[in-house]
C-alpha cells in the first residue's frame, strides 16, 4: 500500500475520521465491481467517503428519509437536485422570501439552461395553484422563511404537489429535524444548509439533501460526476455537532423566543418578525407543524436604512455577519447583505424593507443581548428626539 491510500474502511466506526482521496481495492475484480455500482464499498473522494456515509446516515434518521446526500455546500444542494431532476422545458415554482441566492440560482443559471421559474407567496395555496402548469416539475421553498417567518401550509402543498406528479423540496436549515419533519407532512426532498444549525459553531461549509431514494439517486449521480463533494473533516464536525443539535435548539428557540418578545416592547422597534410571537397572523398553523422556533428573530427599526445601520455599528457583543446558527449571536441587514442581489421589486415583494435587521440569536445570556441591543436601539430614540 503506497503513502496516501487506504483499505476500503467500509467498515470503519461511524466516529472514525477517513481522511482520504482514494482506496485500495482488494483485486482487479473488486475494482471494476464497486466502479460499476454492483458492490457496496468506498471507490473515490469525489462521492464516497465513510465518514460522510455516516453523517448522511444520521441526518436520514433524523428526517425520517430513506436516504441522504451530503454536499460541499447548502447552494451545492439545490445545485445537485436541480441538475439531478430538472431538464430543459421544465418548470419550477419557487416560495417567496426565500434566501437570497436560491432564487438567483434558479433565474440566473437555471432559466438560461431552460427551465422556466415562477415566483408564489408561501402563505398563498391559491398562488401556487394557479401556478401550476402542464410542465411543471418541482416545488421549492423555505418555511419559515429567511428572514420574514412566513410559514407554508406543507401539507396542502404537498397534496397540490402529489396531485400534478410534482417533486415538493423544503429547505429546512431554520427549523432543523428537532423542530419540524417535513417529509412526514409530505415532502419529497429535505434540503439543508449545514453550516447553520447543524455545525452549530460557524466552523464548516457543507449540505445536506434527505428524502426518497429514487429521487435521490440521481442526485448522487451529479455528485459523483460534478463533484460538489463535502471533506470527511467537516462531515465529521457535522456527526458530533449532531449530537447536541436537540439541546442547542431548544436553547436557542428559548433565548429567541424570549428577545423577540422584548423587543415588541422597544420603543425604537416599529414590527418583529418571529413564529414563536402570540401574534404571529400564522400561529394556528405553526403550533400544528413545528414543534419550537428556531433561533431567527427579524425586526424594523423606527426609521430608515441609515438608523438600521447605526444600530448595527453600535452593538458590541452581538457579532455582525450573515451566518445564522451559531452560539454566537450574530446581526445582519438583509437589504444590503443576504438579500441584496435581489431587485428592488423583489425585495419588495419578499418584505425586505431598508429598515430590516436580521439577529441569528444565539446560547449567550438572553439579558446581555438586551443590554447589548438597548443601547444600539438607544441611537435610534436620539436621531428621532
Amino acid at each position: 500500500m503506497r503513502a496516501g491510500q487506504y483499505q476500503d474502511l467500509s467498515d470503519l466506526h461511524s466516529e472514525g475520521l477517513a481522511l482520504t482521496a482514494s482506496y485500495v481495492f482488494a483485486d482487479a475484480e473488486d475494482a471494476a465491481e464497486k466502479f460499476a455500482g454492483r458492490r457496496p464499498g468506498n471507490v473515490y473522494v469525489r462521492f464516497s467517503n465513510p465518514t460522510t456515509a455516516a453523517f448522511e446516515q444520521r441526518i436520514a434518521a433524523m428526517e425520517g428519509a430513506d436516504a441522504a446526500v451530503a454536499v460541499g455546500s447548502g447552494m451545492a444542494a439545490y445545485t445537485a437536485v436541480a441538475l439531478g431532476l430538472l431538464s430543459a422545458g421544465d418548470h419550477v415554482v419557487l416560495g417567496d422570501g426565500m434566501f437570497g441566492t436560491t432564487p438567483r440560482f434558479f433565474r440566473t443559471y437555471m432559466e438560461k439552461f431552460g427551465v422556466s421559474v415562477t415566483i408564489a407567496d408561501v402563505r398563498d395555496l391559491g398562488q401556487w395553484r394557479a401556478a401550476v402548469r402542464d410542465e411543471t416539475a418541482m416545488f421549492v421553498l423555505e418555511t419559515p422563511t429567511n428572514p420574514m417567518m412566513h410559514v407554508a401550509d406543507l401539507r396542502a402543498l404537498s397534496a397540490l404537489a402529489a396531485e400534478r406528479g410534482i417533486v415538493l423540496v423544503v429547505d429546512n436549515t431554520l427549523c432543523t429535524p428537532v423542530l419540524q419533519n417535513p417529509l412526514a407532512l409530505g415532502a419529497d426532498l429535505v434540503i439543508h444548509s449545514a453550516a447553520k444549525y447543524i455545525d452549530g459553531q460557524g466552523r464548516c461549509g457543507g449540505g445536506v439533501v434527505a428524502g426518497r431514494t429514487d429521487l435521490l439517486k440521481p442526485v448522487a449521480e451529479v455528485l459523483r460526476t460534478a463533484g460538489p463533494s463535502p471533506s470527511a473533516f467537516n462531515s465529521w464536525v457535522f456527526l458530533k455537532s449532531l449530537e447536541t443539535l436537540p439541546i442547542r435548539m431548544r436553547e436557542h428557540s428559548r433565548n429567541a423566543t424570549l428577545l423577540a418578545e422584548w423587543l415588541e416592547e422597544h420603543p425604537a422597534v416599529e414590527e418583529v418578525y418571529y413564529t414563536g410571537l402570540e401574534k404571529h397572523p400564522q400561529r394556528e398553523l405553526v403550533d400544528a407543524q413545528q414543534s419550537g422556533h428556531g433561533g431567527l428573530v427579524s425586526f424594523t427599526v423606527r426609521g430608515d436604512q441609515r438608523d438600521a445601520w447605526n444600530v448595527v455599528d453600535n452593538l458590541s457583543l452581538i457579532s455582525v455577519t450573515t451566518n445564522i446558527g451559531d452560539t454566537k449571536s450574530m446581526i445582519t441587514h438583509p437589504a444590503s447583505t443576504t438579500h441584496g442581489r435581489m431587485s428592488l421589486y423583489e425585495k419588495e415583494r419578499a418584505g425586505i424593507a431598508p429598515n430590516l435587521l436580521r439577529v441569528s440569536v444565539g446560547l449567550e445570556d438572553v439579558s446581555d443581548l438586551m443590554a447589548d441591543l438597548d443601547q444600539a436601539l438607544r441611537t435610534v430614540d436620539a436621531r428621532s428626539s
